[in-house]
């Protein structure tokens, strides 16, 4: 299936929330936040700025599944800590990648143990969710998808009606499947009005956007529903995550427990590196260029100013002072 996405390449556009929460979803998504400290805000405009229909001041959920492969969870507390962002919560899952959910919250919880230690603050706990992928029926029709009314999708429901303001929609971060954001949307159609998805996934294959692996095809109908019904900005501007904390600069981590923690998980950090004409099978939707819809597509991004953000907010007192 394909549909109209805008491009929003460069994508200096996005601020630093949406960097936080999606800096290195799976393969390493949101160098977005790299222009953001050049960004001269406008605090009495209700516009977005930049290119893309959110930017540092709408609340985020994170919603991935392990804590050890990637960054994201870690630039997600260190913004929040500093007050550059509002992190509403973090939704957990459990894929083909990571099957353990015991495991994967754990890990998670332990994160934000070692923030809190470190006196980092606005740091929620996170959310446990049950979901297995999502099942096409037979008709095709979306709307007759049976829910499976997980933990996670009731969270984003309650929380997107709680925060949600019609110029500023609560942002879901995504670094793994789609599965409970389109559960939320088969609980309640109305949160497709009150949320937009960021996710890392997929592949840019010439002048189209797969929707696909990686992380798209963790559950495919998943990913055609949230195509579908909600505002939706792919992010598919992957690097070597690993450069972040090289093997040079790992002495120069936090000195706390946070530090530790990042130090301890330097092993388990994914070298997948996409190639930008990779292609999923052709399972997932396909996006095609358009000049109007609900879908941006992020396709080019600023990966060393990206990595000079993260450092900076290591370094910031902000993250944690008192």
């Amino acid at each position: 299936m394909r549909r109209g996405a805008r491009s929003a390449a460069p994508a200096a556009g996005l601020a630093s929330a949406l960097v936080a929460v999606s800096r290195a979803a799976l393969a390493g998504a949101l160098p977005l936040w790299a222009a953001c400290g050049n960004v001269n805000l406008d605090a009495g405009s209700d516009h977005p700025h930049g290119a893309l229909p959110v930017d540092e001041r709408n609340p985020i959920i994170v919603n991935n599944d392990g804590a050890r492969d990637n960054w994201q969870g870690e630039v997600a507390l260190m913004l929040a800590s500093s007050g550059d962002l509002r992190l509403a919560g973090i939704v957990v899952d459990a894929t083909t990648i990571y099957p353990s959910l015991a495991d994967n919250v754990q890990a998670w919880r332990d994160m934000v143990a070692a923030a809190r230690a470190s006196g980092m603050r606005n740091v929620p706990d996170p959310i446990a969710s049950v979901g297995p992928p999502l099942v096409r029926p037979s008709s095709g029709d979306i709307d007759a998808t049976a829910p499976n009314h997980s933990d996670g999708a009731r969270f984003i429901i309650d929380t997107a009606a709680r925060l949600s303001q019609p110029l500023r929609p609560v942002v879901v971060a995504t670094g793994a499947a789609l599965t409970d954001l389109a559960d939320a949307y088969l609980m309640d159609h109305r949160v497709a009005d009150e949320v937009v998805v960021v996710s890392s996934l997929g592949q840019t294959t010439g002048t189209s956007i797969s929707a696909g692996w990686p992380n798209g095809d963790l559950d495919v109908w998943a990913s055609e529903i949230v195509v579908s019904r909600y505002r939706y900005v792919q992010v598919n501007t992957y690097y070597a995550q690993r450069d972040d904390v090289p093997p040079a600069r790992a002495g120069q981590l936090p000195a706390n427990p946070f530090g530790t923690w990042m130090s301890g998980k330097l092993p388990d950090i994914m070298a997948l590196h996409e190639a930008a004409d990779q292609d999923s099978g052709g399972q997932a939707p396909t996006l095609t260029a358009g000049p109007a819809g609900r879908v941006w597509a992020v396709t080019r991004g600023d990966n060393a100013a990206a990595t000079a953000r993260f450092w900076q907010a290591l370094q910031d007192p902000k993250t944690f002072g008192p």
